[in-house]
């Protein structure tokens, strides 16, 4: 299974629900808060992952691919897209 990393904040609700999914479905996950030192953070995984715009959390990041937040997170769940990403 690939490594999975999600950059959160501790006060967003997708945050919690893209944490929940990932916990219901079993999926070992590295999760690093970034609240302490939000903006720092914000701008490096926007040159990191060449965001465009203001970087939202959660950030997913699967392998070295960013599947972006919640949403997109999800959406794969429901597709069964994400169980495809994560394998080796």
């Amino acid at each position: 299974m690939k490594e999975v990393v999600m950059y959160s904040v501790d006060y967003c609700p997708y945050c919690k629900k893209a944490e929940l999914l990932l916990n219901d479905k079993g999926i070992p996950f590295k999760k690093i808060d970034i609240t302490s030192n939000e903006e720092e953070y914000r701008k490096k995984l926007g040159k990191l992952y060449d965001i465009q715009g203001k970087v939202t959390v959660p950030q997913i990041i699967i392998g070295n691919k960013r599947i972006g937040g919640y949403d997109v997170l999800n959406k794969l769940n429901t597709s069964g897209e994400l169980d495809e990403l994560l394998e080796d």
